[in-house]
């Protein structure tokens, strides 16, 4: 490719789509998520200098255009329909109109943060209102042991549940096995699939999975700060089983395996998908351990003297997740309100009881250019795909298994 750059506006959607995603992604880190898909697309996406970004707008807009004209999804070897052209045309229309919207925003194109996040993720951002967090607090400082500020004592509290680093790889095993176990007899995983755990340092984010392709995933754990037991169950549960890892897998085994639909083997941010691969992240432990996982959680960290108060746990669990949105009002404040971000990790220590050093790692993550939008996943996602499930693990199997929208869930 040329400095100017270019990139096919000719022939099946999906080589294009695949095309434009990795090339937007040599001008954003981690834009790419994951990748497995041919591999002279992503040597060919790789050679020369990076396409210019307004290039990559026009050639979005051109493919969406394209698709809406129906042009062919697959090459002459391509993909089984199955009858589903018409859902999967929409789901590839609406991935591609959230890079075209990075693409614009890279180019120089001023939007809106509210216009970004509706047109890359499907839904449109909005503050809280501040009374619903003053109400979780009053909840909290009833729930809570102790007296004093209910700021300090949270704070206090919850890291004294800091897991040991000499027990956190045990502790992951233990949970890992088990839900792994769990997930498999309700959804079924395919034969092969594996997931290694790492952990790292200086990043941005708590835990992130890399799928690899070929059933298997690399899950990092960051220690910047210390892990906490009181969300160790859920990272696992989040990134592994039934979280990312099973989507990737499950996806991989009946979207491209079977039916040849190549557009799944590249995980792109900026794209719906991320929405409801969040959401149903979030979702998965309660999914596989109920409501009220914490007896279950329980008996895999006490018995290796990890501190874990299962019974002040759930009673915070509701209250606590109230206080989840406080981060959408954060991103607000960054991004709409153009707050100092000294600000910014104060509200978080107020109105999320967060200590000073996770506040800080919170406006980090709300701040980088790749990750800024992205946090309305978090938000919208869980309820959104709770809301769909309603407490069936066959609906919850339809998000590990079929390309949906937002839009899909909310009908």
């Amino acid at each position: 490719m040329s400095p100017a750059g270019a990139v096919a506006d000719e022939g099946a959607a999906v080589g294009r789509y695949l095309t434009l995603g990795l090339a937007l992604g040599r001008h954003v880190d981690g834009l790419v998520d994951a990748y497995y898909g041919p591999p002279e697309a992503a040597a060919a996406a790789a050679e020369g200098e990076p396409v210019a970004p307004a290039v990559l707008a026009d050639s979005a807009r051109r493919l969406l255009a394209d698709l809406d004209a129906g042009v062919a999804l697959d090459d002459e070897a391509g993909a089984t329909g199955d009858g589903a052209d018409g859902s999967r045309r929409r789901w590839l229309s609406a991935q591609v109109r959230g890079l075209h919207t990075t693409a614009r925003r890279l180019a120089g194109e001023a939007i809106a943060y509210p216009d970004e996040v509706e047109s890359c993720y499907g839904v449109r951002p909005h503050p809280y209102p501040e009374d619903e967090f003053a109400a979780a607090h009053a909840r909290l400082a009833e729930a809570l042991p102790g007296t004093g500020p209910l700021p300090e004592r949270y704070v206090a509290w919850r890291e004294s549940h800091a897991v040991a680093p000499d027990t956190l790889r045990v502790a992951l095993d233990s949970l890992t096995e088990d839900l792994r176990a769990r997930t498999g007899t309700l959804f079924g995983l395919p034969e092969g699939e594996h997931v290694d755990f790492e952990l790292v340092t200086d990043r941005p984010w708590s835990g992130f999975n890399y799928y690899l392709g070929g059933l298997r995933s690399r899950v990092a754990i960051n220690t910047d700060l210390p892990v906490l037991s009181t969300s160790l169950a859920h990272l696992v549960a989040h990134e592994a089983y039934p979280g990312h890892h099973t989507e990737h897998t499950r996806k991989e085994a009946g979207l491209v395996r079977a039916r040849r639909w190549m557009e799944e083997t590249i995980f792109l941010v900026g794209t719906p998908q991320c929405l409801l691969a969040e959401g149903l992240a979030d979702l998965g432990l309660e999914v596989v351990m109920g409501t009220r996982p914490e007896a279950a959680v329980a008996a895999h960290l006490v018995p290796l003297g990890i501190r874990y108060d299962a019974e002040v746990i759930a009673a915070l669990a509701e209250a606590g997740e109230a206080l989840a949105n406080v981060r959408a009002n954060a991103a607000w404040l960054l991004h709409v309100d153009d707050v100092d971000l000294d600000d910014v990790v104060a509200y978080l220590e107020r109105w999320a009881l967060l200590s000073r050093p996770r506040a800080q790692k919170a406006v980090e993550f709300l701040h980088d250019d790749t990750w800024r939008a992205y946090m309305t996943c978090y938000i919208e996602g869980l309820p959104l795909c709770r809301r769909f499930t309603a407490g069936d693990p066959a609906r919850f199997s339809r998000l590990l298994t079929e390309q949906l929208l937002p839009a899909d869930l909310a009908t």
